[in-house]
């Protein structure tokens, strides 16, 4: 299996079948092959396959999920795109950039780019479920492009930048799967022991998510935090009377 034939093409609700049908041109343009489409409007229509050409097999292979996790559970690393910047969008990168760095991480595990509505992009939580975050560089005029120029740019970044293939990685990276397991505990410890706010833990919790995307950790390193946080656990139980150290 070739690197290209590793990266799918995430689509989260995308609004237009002839837009999909576009995506899958770019993507056959460019050697990928792996979409996938996280709800969305029907695929099955004529403009989404008139739009599609040549590529209807891409089309036809498209793989749906009911949540952008779901899409993203196997894959090491995972690039949100955005246009816009802010808060919860720093550390942005350009496409030659993300696909350099994707290059000397990916190792032997599958990679995704997230692309959005074509009305509204990524919300700030889609985003904080990925690694990594990227942008195409347009005119401070007029911004906004169309989902399927915007997979083109990407695709090509790809099919130039890992045309030599990927040099052998020195670890392995956690897939999102373990990653998200590791936030969700994570997140009921830090709320048990009064670290996050109740009513909104995602604010602090979208620090802690860009903190561990940027430590890139590998299956080891999520299972001793995982640890950690079950030996918080415990002792704050049995801070509160509830377990008797000797049940330890």
């Amino acid at each position: 299996m070739s690197i290209l034939d590793r990266i799918s093409i995430v689509l989260v609700e995308p609004q237009s079948p002839g837009n999909v049908g576009m995506v899958c041109r770019a993507m056959k343009n460019m050697g990928l092959s792996s979409l996938r489409l996280v709800k969305g409007c029907r695929t099955d229509s004529s403009d989404a396959r008139r739009f599609a050409v040549s590529a209807r097999d891409v089309l036809d292979g498209a793989v749906r999920f009911d949540s952008l996790e779901a899409a993203l559970a196997d894959t090491v690393i995972s690039v949100a795109t955005t246009r816009r910047f802010g808060k919860y969008r720093q550390e942005i990168m350009d496409p030659p950039e993300t696909v350099a760095r994707l290059r000397s991480r990916i190792g032997d595990g599958r990679a995704a780019l997230v692309f959005g509505r074509e009305d509204s992009g990524l919300t700030t939580a889609e985003l904080s479920l990925c690694r990594w975050q990227a942008t195409i560089p347009t005119s401070e005029e007029y911004g906004s492009m169309n989902l399927a120029q915007a997979v083109l740019i990407f695709c090509w970044e790809l099919s130039r930048g890992l045309a030599g293939g990927a040099p052998q990685s020195p670890r392995e990276l956690a897939a999102m799967s373990e990653m998200e397991s590791l936030y969700r505990h994570m997140e009921e410890t830090l709320l048990r022991i009064g670290f996050l706010d109740p009513l909104n833990p995602a604010h602090l919790m979208r620090t802690l998510r860009r903190i561990f995307s940027r430590a890139e950790l590998d299956t080891r390193e999520v299972a001793v935090l995982r640890g950690m946080m079950s030996q918080v656990d415990w002792a704050a139980a049995a801070a509160k009377g509830m377990v008797r150290p000797e049940n330890r």
